[in-house]
């Protein structure tokens, strides 16, 4: 985070439901460990079905009263939870009408990071319906995202950080982010590349595994002396970049990988790697932008 996002708020996206708190409480310790305000933002869409034929709906008044009346009520609930658990974190509420990946995406430029739960639907609702905010939230924030998935997640001692690392601008952005991450939590740091050997082979299986270690030092290299607290694992792995990078992140903090990768077809906004870890991952998943 650079010093023009010193003041900027962490913004969460607040579910309705009570018992999903696990994003909020995410960005709440965030918040509190950056000293970075908090911005609670919980988005209503428009009127839909689910009206019975023939049955009298409310008035637009009616209506828009209602969903105010509620929309304040989790908010403030949000804030009590949020107050209970982080006292010293200074708390904003914002109660908006519309999409939430819209709302949320309106929020995120003067945002340092935004937040979102998860519950790992299926690649059919996430990818055409709106039940989906993570997605195209990634795709178009210019600041990091971080899905929370709310299912249980177990961390294993010592904590650590997963980055995934493949050379490009955004992997390099995610680099910082992760070493950011691990020294704000005490954590260690695993710096992985991901080597997937294509189809007709290699004529130098050593060679190219020596350069993905080269490009791998050199992606690290500097972050150490900025950091000198985290301690640091280099490590390449053969295998899918998906599978590899959530089967290492199964026990940890959090992912941490950019928004593109090398290999995308140009024009696409979020790659295939970060879309794959989205989906899978059982860990907070931090997607970077470069």
């Amino acid at each position: 985070m650079t010093r023009a996002d010193a003041r900027r708020p962490i913004v969460v996206g607040v579910e309705p439901d009570p018992s999903k708190r696990l994003a909020l409480a995410w960005a709440a310790d965030e918040a509190d460990l950056r000293g970075l305000p908090l911005r609670l933002v919980h988005a209503q869409g428009m009127p839909t079905g689910g009206y019975r034929s023939g049955e009298v709906r409310p008035s637009w008044e009616e209506w828009n009263r209602a969903l105010h009346g509620a929309g304040d009520q989790v908010l403030e609930e949000a804030v009590t939870f949020v107050e209970s658990r982080r006292p010293a974190v200074e708390v904003s509420t914002l109660l908006a009408e519309g999409e939430p990946a819209w709302v949320l995406r309106e929020e995120a430029p003067s945002a340092s990071l935004v937040v979102v739960g998860s519950w790992h639907l299926s690649r059919r609702r996430e990818m055409f319906t709106s039940a989906s905010v993570a997605l195209p939230l990634t795709a178009h924030a210019p600041c990091p995202v971080v899905v929370v998935p709310e299912a249980e997640h177990i961390t294993q001692q010592p904590a650590y950080y997963v980055v995934g690392v493949d050379g490009s601008p955004h992997s390099a952005a995610a680099v910082d982010v992760a070493f950011e991450e691990a020294a704000l939590r005490g954590a260690v740091l695993r710096a992985l590349y991901v080597w997937h050997p294509p189809l007709l082979g290699v004529l130098d299986e050593d060679a190219a595994v020596g350069e993905c270690r080269r490009v791998l030092s050199e992606m690290v290299a500097g972050r150490t002396a900025t950091h000198p607290e985290v301690e640091l694992h280099h490590e390449v792995v053969r295998g899918h970049p998906v599978q590899a990078l959530v089967g290492a992140s199964d026990h940890a903090l959090g992912l941490v990988v950019g928004t593109r990768g090398h290999g995308g077809f140009t024009g696409m906004l979020l790659g295939s790697v970060s879309q794959g870890v989205l989906h899978h991952a059982r860990c907070p998943v931090i997607t970077v932008p470069a």
